[in-house]
């Protein structure tokens, strides 16, 4: 079964002043969509998410982040949260799987991530629990396909967009230098688990 999939990251210092520097840093390491570059969602909540949106704006084409950050910047306060959409590429199943030409099955598609960013005294202190900020990949069947038959075609797949998740994750601990970091899904089972399973069934 899919479950979301989340990076969450802490920081030694989160604070008005901090606050979309760093997640600026976050998204600067994310490997944008070449089909669908840019931010293209920015809201901006004011003590919880479920109170009113003090700011909420779509934009295809996408914007730079510098530009999507000026739109929130007076918003950067510690009862705030924001919420930043942007998109990657990833390979997906197309169709019908064809064993005489199995790389037509795949494209690589634009998915998108949602970033959401909580301040220090935002939603009763969200931030201890899911991060300062945290990464809303989606669902994990991107990186699994479980529904799909194996076949080394698919293995190379998966191979990419794992390697893509991962490389992401390093650049973030690299270059913003977040105090702690965690990558989990809603169910007990690790995505790590959930691959060692799935190659171990077909092996």
């Amino acid at each position: 079964m899919s479950d979301s999939l989340y990076l969450s990251l802490w920081f030694p210092r989160f604070g008005p002043e901090d606050m979309l520097a760093r997640t600026r840093c976050v998204l600067e390491q994310f490997p944008a969509s070449s089909q669908h570059p840019g931010i293209t969602q920015v809201e901006a909540h004011g003590i919880a998410w479920n109170e009113a949106v003090v700011f909420e704006d779509r934009f295809k084409p996408g914007l730079p982040p510098a530009q999507a950050f000026e739109l929130v910047r007076e918003f950067a306060q510690p009862d705030h949260g924001f919420i930043f959409e942007a998109w990657w590429d990833l390979w997906a199943p197309s169709g019908e799987a064809d064993p005489e030409n199995p790389e037509a099955h795949w494209i690589d598609q634009p998915m998108a991530v949602t970033f959401l960013v909580n301040g220090t005294d935002f939603h009763d202190g969200a931030h201890e629990d899911e991060g300062h900020v945290r990464v809303d990949f989606g669902l994990d069947s991107s990186f699994l396909y479980e529904e799909e038959q194996y076949t080394p075609d698919l293995e190379a797949r998966v191979r990419v967009n794992v390697a893509k998740l991962i490389a992401f994750t390093l650049a973030v601990e690299k270059n913003c230098k977040p105090a702690s970091r965690l990558l989990w899904s809603e169910s007990e089972e690790t995505l790590v688990q959930k691959l060692i399973a799935r190659l171990q069934k077909v092996q």
